[in-house]
Parts: structure tokens; sequence; C-alpha cells
């Protein structure tokens, strides 16, 4: 609930609504929860909404969940054929080797989706604070690319990083679609 409220109040000092949205993979593979879903989040957008998604773990059952939120994010822009998705992390991108053990690894500031390189160099361990870690971000842009959707990978602690990134300039990794 801390979340929650945390997004309603920094939106609601720009005076931008939040709705919280939660999900399952259910609803995104069920034809007529799909249809709903979709339909909701385009009335939020419309109304000039923005919804919080999450994944629905009170009902969830390990058949049904998405694993992460990278992955509920690029099926969420699949389904809205959304221009961008942004995942926000405790890394500054991309790098070419793991820069918590290699200081000399280098940020790889653009690359396509398809790049045989982005799914090697993101490994496939966990973060500090998360689960999926940078391979389950690049995963999430692979997926999100299906849909005609670029990725930005980018430190979620850089300032106005999402503004920055909205004005086009290229913050982190961006991943070609």
């Amino acid at each position: 609930m801390g979340l929650v409220q945390a997004y309603e109040y920094l939106f609601a000092k720009h005076k931008v609504q939040t709705a919280q949205v939660l999900l399952t993979q259910d609803n995104l593979i069920n034809t007529k929860h799909f249809e709903n879903i979709s339909a909701t989040l385009e009335n939020l957008l419309e109304f000039g909404a923005v919804p919080v998604i999450n994944e629905n773990d009170t009902v969830a059952t390990e058949e049904i969940k998405f694993g992460d939120n990278d992955t509920l994010a690029a099926l969420v822009a699949n389904l809205l054929n959304a221009e961008r998705l942004i995942i926000l992390t405790d890394q500054h991108g991309v790098f070419d080797d793991d820069p918590r053990v290699n200081k000399n690894a280098s940020l790889i500031k653009e690359i396509h989706f398809d790049d045989e390189k982005l799914e090697r160099v993101a490994g496939k361990t966990g973060g500090i604070l998360g689960s999926g870690g940078m391979y389950s971000k690049v995963m999430a842009a692979k997926q999100a690319a299906k849909s005609k959707t670029f990725s930005n990978i980018a430190w979620g602690r850089e300032e106005s990083v999402l503004t920055r990134i909205y004005q086009g300039e290229n913050i982190g990794t961006l991943i070609h679609c």
C-alpha cells in the first residue's frame, strides 16, 4: 500500500491522477479478460490517469504468475502497442560485462533487440533489489520489441530520468526494435 500511496502522492504534485491495476498472467491470456483489461487501460489513459500496474499476488498461482514485473511491463507494452518501455533498475543500463565484477565494463548505449550480444552480456543472475536481474530486463525488452516497442533500461536514481527519456535524451541503454 505504501508504494501505491507514494505514486499517488508524487503524481498528484503534478495534478496527475493514478489508478492501481492488478493483473495476473491469466488476464492477458483469457480473451475476455484481455479485452476488458485493454479497454480499461485505454480508458484510463484517455482520462489522463496513469495506470500503476502490478501483479496481483493475492490470486496468482504458480501456473499463472508472470515471474517478475519486467515481464509484466513488456506484456502490458505489447497490449497497448506502446511506443516505449522504460525499465528502471539499480544499474546504469546494460554493460558489455558485469560492472559489479569488472570495473572496466562499458555501458552499451544502444543495441538492437536481436543482437546476439544483448542476451549474452545480460547474464542470468538477479540483482540486489530484484529477482530478475538484467537478464529479465533484456528478455522484457525483447518481448516488447514484438510489438515494435523501443525499450530503455536505465538507473532508477538518475535525476529526472523519466522526463529526460521522454524528452529524447538517451539515458542508460536504448534497445531498438
